[in-house]
């Protein structure tokens, strides 16, 4: 394909995922008031020990917060969409061994960031309810409502992006950049960052919480590790079955 054509196809994937953006954020409208009741339902909890709520600090703010939720859920729900169609915009120029890679990424990558976020989804209420915990029981609790959905959705999506990242370490052995060796004795340092990651995300008191992200997440450790071995096992098996030819 020439740049032009390239440049039309390129057109065509962004106006197909725009679409499907446009329709889940349709969806995503009409869903916000039910997400938002799930967002805030801590703070319902926290309400029966604190004079506490959430606030809207300009006139605007409400339909913002609507329109953010409608987008988040639209991105969300409109998600195979459009990473198919960045999948088949980047195929054609890709190597046959280079697919294969980039199909094990994919499959293995979505379904362990939705898991992440589910994680996040769990994790995220105790949270809430032991940071406000701390305001004294006479004190008032005034949340500004941009502000505490910038927080659960951040939680969220870090969660998320942490359940993906021992796939990169896969895709990095297969890649040949990074020995499954290396992974193996990196494990101590591993799950010290693990629990570091955990504790900042859940707050210290909260252990279920911290062993319920800390756990799988060293499990995916674990098992990329794993198969890193059994790729490099493989490799060498085959190196070695090259140079017997070479040598006869």
């Amino acid at each position: 394909m020439s740049l032009g054509e390239h440049l039309l196809e390129l057109r065509r994937r962004l106006f197909l995922s725009a679409v499907a953006v446009i329709l889940g954020m349709i969806a995503g409208y009409f869903l916000s008031d039910w997400v938002w009741d799930a967002l805030r339902a801590p703070m319902d909890l926290v309400a029966q020990r604190h004079n506490a709520s959430i606030n809207y600090t300009n006139i605007t703010q409400a339909f913002d917060l609507k329109l953010r939720i409608a987008f988040t859920v639209g991105i969300v729900l409109s998600a195979p969409v459009w990473l198919y169609q960045l999948w088949a915009f980047i195929v054609p120029g890709l190597s046959r061994r280079e697919k294969q890679y980039g199909f094990g990424f994919f499959f293995a990558a979505v379904p362990l960031f939705f898991a992440g976020c589910a994680a996040g989804w769990y994790v995220w209420p105790h949270i809430v309810e032991l940071m406000v915990g701390f305001a004294p029981v006479e004190d008032s609790v005034f949340l500004v409502a941009s502000d505490y959905l910038d927080f659960v959705l951040k939680l969220i999506l870090v969660v998320g992006v942490a359940f993906v990242l021992p796939v990169f370490l896969v895709l990095l052995n297969f890649a040949g950049i990074l020995q499954a060796a290396t992974i193996l004795r990196s494990w101590r340092l591993a799950i010290l960052a693990i629990t570091l990651f955990t504790a900042i995300a859940t707050p210290a008191a909260d252990l279920v919480s911290m062993f319920f992200l800390a756990i799988p997440m060293v499990l995916l450790y674990l098992a990329a590790a794993g198969v890193a071995w059994l790729h490099d096992r493989r490799a060498a098996k085959r190196a070695d079955v090259l140079a017997a030819e070479y040598a006869a």
